[in-house]
């Protein structure tokens, strides 16, 4: 059984099969995203505006004022660490790591692995959090938005970020050299994922080597990397960040206005909503199919949560009010993606669970020679990817609030401009000639998104092309649309 399952694994060393255009694509990626997300930090900020003015003129760029602009560490590339920094963001992940231990928990198995065994998961990812808000809202309420959480976030953001992307390359690089002790048909049902053993060392390093990555540590037991890194520590941070930024727009203006609480509490719920729905995450690719290398450390523990909070951390500084008409225009947008996304969501899963339920009788579906059944109606004969679109409208109204994006902030005991929003110790903050160039920032993630999913899809595609083949060019032809209705 062991040399079986070793197969495929075999016959993608002989040919592999490069996604991200290869080796180049991952190197690329691996050592270009992190300073992007440096970028954008720096070039969006608190100090002189976003982007900082100097980037609006590249022919007359002083980079020692552009320094100044952005706030750059004055010792230079070391002020990005923090020793202090690093030791609270360990801290925080064995935090995390006992509430793991300690909370009530669902366990169950996993999918069938190669090998034929299972992997046993343990959930509480939901509960986790909850407590976690609970704890910081109960901090908020006592002390308001001097919270020593809130203003220690904002005033080490940087320092915190980069201890995370350490956190990143170390974990990648830690579980590559692990994976090489995995042995065929071993008790602990370890597997290399089929796609991350190429023999290219950056490659199989990004991509990820071992399929399901485990650790025992003393007290809190096995944890499976991969499933815990992805609705755990990264997740929560992005709420936790949210909470910081509302607190600083409340301490730069004595206010909070209802963007920002929008922007924060939808974001909160589709968190917690992901972690509700936890045991479903064991039919994702992620799961069953990528293994765990820096592709997924990064994006769990860096990517989602400093750059999906783009929009809270730009409304700290230009608050923007969309009053009644306004929250409901975002809210009815965010309601409709919703719903396309968790009811096509459940029906799949309805139909792979128990196909013959009654209430699924009037689905129509085309058999395989696989053994399974494609639907053709319903939520899936509108497009093969009907969830992705729902996803993605869900996208917009994290985005919308911020409106035409751009501002430029003049220093306290400038003369009073008309339609500044003026802070507490005395700034103001105008729209200026950065208006409409600070969508690169709050928009971003909209655009990243639609680039994640269409690759997620053609992805699905190559994969549903081997596993069924011609029936999956039949199907095709039946369900034209990939992601949007009569668009792509």
């Amino acid at each position: 059984m062991g040399s079986k399952a070793q197969q495929p694994i075999e016959a993608s060393r002989k040919k592999p099969e490069y996604e991200f255009f290869g080796p180049p694509g991952a190197a690329l990626i691996s050592f270009v995203l992190p300073p992007l997300v440096y970028a954008i930090t720096f070039a969006c900020n608190d100090l002189s505006g976003c982007p900082a003015p100097s980037l609006l003129h590249p022919k007359n760029l002083d980079l020692n004022v552009l320094k100044r602009e952005v706030g750059w560490p004055q010792d230079g590339w070391p002020g990005l660490f923090s020793w202090e920094a690093t030791g609270w963001t360990l801290a925080f992940y064995l935090f995390n790591a006992i509430l793991y231990r300690i909370l009530p928990a669902t366990e169950t198995e996993g999918t069938v692995l190669r090998s034929g065994g299972r992997l046993k998961y343990r959930f509480n990812a939901f509960s986790t959090t909850m407590f976690c808000i609970v704890a910081a809202a109960a901090g908020t309420i006592a002390q308001g938005a001097e919270f020593p959480l809130w203003t220690y976030i904002t005033d080490n953001y940087v320092q915190i970020l980069t201890a995370n992307t350490l956190i990143a390359y170390a974990l990648a690089t830690f579980v590559y050299v692990r994976s090489f002790s995995v042995k065929p048909g071993n008790p602990e049902n370890r597997e290399l994922a089929a796609g991350g053993v190429t023999g290219n060392m950056i490659y199989d390093w990004y991509i990820g080597r071992e399929l399901n990555p485990r650790v025992t540590l003393p007290f809190i037991g096995e944890i499976d990397i991969k499933e815990w890194m992805e609705l755990r520590p990264g997740m929560l941070t992005y709420i936790l960040l949210n909470g910081a930024f509302i607190a600083k727009q409340y301490r730069n203006y004595g206010y909070v206005t209802d963007s920002i609480v929008f922007v924060a509490v939808v974001q909160t719920l589709y968190v917690l909503d992901g972690q509700y729905m936890e045991p479903a995450i064991m039919t994702t690719m992620d799961i069953t199919t990528d293994g765990f290398g820096f592709m997924l450390s990064f994006g769990d523990l860096v990517w989602v949560p400093f750059i999906y909070t783009q929009q809270t951390r730009y409304l700290a500084t230009h608050p923007q009010t969309l009053g009644p008409l306004g929250l409901a225009g975002v809210g009815a947008l965010l309601v409709l993606g919703f719903a396309i996304f968790r009811l096509s969501n459940s029906q799949k899963n309805d139909f792979r669970t128990n196909p013959n339920d009654p209430k699924l009788a009037h689905l129509k579906y085309m058999p395989t020679k696989a053994g399974t059944r494609l639907l053709i109606s319903g939520w899936w004969g509108i497009a093969r990817h009907i969830n992705y679109f729902g996803d993605w409208l869900q996208a917009w109204p994290y985005s919308l609030p911020t409106g035409l994006a751009g501002y430029t902030i003049l220093s306290a005991g400038s003369a009073a401009v008309d339609g500044a929003t003026r802070m507490l110790d005395g700034r103001q903050v105008i729209p200026g000639e950065a208006k409409g160039w600070g969508i690169i920032f709050t928009y971003f993630y909209v655009l990243y998104f639609a680039i994640l999913l269409i690759h997620r899809d053609r992805r699905d595609d190559e994969k549903c092309a081997k596993k069924y083949g011609e029936d999956w060019e039949k199907y095709k032809k039946t369900v034209r649309w990939r992601i949007i209705p009569y668009i792509y």
